[in-house]
């Protein structure tokens, strides 16, 4: 009998112990989405004036001394006059843009420039990735790098052949040191994702083969969690968002699969926070039209909640965002506005 008191009891007090946990588990996994939102603190066109008729596809960065953005402009996408500006925001104020890189390559040959994407490396140089090329099935990748905070910048450089760096959005730093770019190949065989690496040089440069499970993915975009997981969020031809994820800081990953977020075969972008744990999207939530944007929040990566629509119009085109955390713990988001401006976004993000 006495046996039996002293395993009763023992049962008992691992129970007690497992209830002492459980609760506050159940509240976190309750309560992840419910205890966070978001405002808009300020929102306009960073120009106004532009000296082209037609935009698209920027990429934001805070600097040090400010955040700068970036994206293409000229006649028309794919016109051989489109070239990369580039805009500060410092002091509340956007100054005027200014070109950074052309797709001259002679006297006879220029073709447009696409997809600006700004990184900066650990030495604190800014690096400004783009295409060059008549369409994306035939573009090459480029780089022009800045040691003085994006004010002055090198020749333009190309990127290894048969490697193009980040496709649309930033790249992240490898558990190693070096950079990993999210990309993807676009051409006759389909739409295609991969990732590929470097070192914080520019040397080394490699591919990281990705199963696209079927998919037609493109311009993925990289949250990387906690525990060391990370996921890839993509743009489908398939009404979704697709994933892929990987357990081991982005050597391997594995096959792309269909999220439950919808996609309207546009651009996204998405930021894990400071807090290493508040993940953030920026997308259509919708699977037809461009006239819908909108931010939403997931813990997990598996369940989201929209926490702001900046967009909602009958008509329009908004589309092509970018979204970084600032130094000031505040949220840039940058999005194409109706093809003929970039609008901007200061978001600040409530975590109770």
């Amino acid at each position: 009998m006495k046996k039996q008191k002293t395993k009763t009891a023992g049962v008992i007090s691992i129970v007690l112990c497992a209830l002492c946990f459980f609760p506050a588990f159940v509240t976190i996994e309750k309560n992840d989405l419910e205890s966070i939102s978001a405002n808009v603190l300020e929102t306009d066109l960073i120009y106004r004036n532009e000296p082209y008729p037609s935009c698209h596809a920027s990429t934001v960065l805070d600097t040090g001394e400010g955040i700068l953005a970036a994206w293409f402009g000229g006649s028309f996408e794919k016109h051989p006059d489109v070239c990369i500006y580039a805009a500060f925001f410092i002091n509340g104020q956007w100054e005027k843009p200014f070109m950074v890189a052309d797709g001259i390559e002679n006297q006879l040959i220029r073709n447009p420039c696409w997809n600006p994407v700004l990184f900066k490396r650990d030495n604190g140089d800014i690096i400004l990735y783009y295409k060059v090329g008549p369409s994306p099935t035939t573009w090459y990748g480029a780089y022009k790098i800045s040691t003085d905070n994006g004010k002055t910048w090198s020749r333009a450089r190309r990127i290894p052949d048969n490697l193009l760096g980040p496709i649309k959005n930033k790249p992240v730093k490898s558990l190693n040191g070096g950079i990993l770019y999210p990309t993807s190949i676009e051409d006759d065989a389909g739409w295609r994702i991969h990732l590929e690496h470097s070192e914080q040089d520019l040397s080394g440069w490699k591919k990281i083969a990705i199963d696209n499970g079927g998919f037609n993915a493109i311009q993925p975009s990289v949250l990387v969690y906690k525990d060391g997981r990370m996921q890839l969020l993509c743009r489908s031809r398939n009404q979704k968002i697709v994933e892929s994820w990987s357990y081991d800081g982005g050597n391997t990953w594995n096959k792309v699969q269909v999220t439950s977020l919808p996609n309207n075969n546009s651009g996204i972008d998405a930021v894990t926070l400071s807090d290493e744990e508040t993940q953030l999207l920026i997308y259509n939530p919708i699977t037809t039209g461009r006239n819908k944007i909108a931010l939403a929040a997931s813990y997990d990566g598996k369940k989201w909640k929209d926490l702001l629509v900046l967009e909602d119009q009958e008509k329009g085109e908004f589309s092509y965002p970018a979204i970084i955390e600032g130094q000031d713990g505040k949220v840039y988001v940058t999005y194409t506005y109706n093809r003929t401006h970039i609008k901007y976004a200061v978001i600040e993000v409530i975590r109770k």
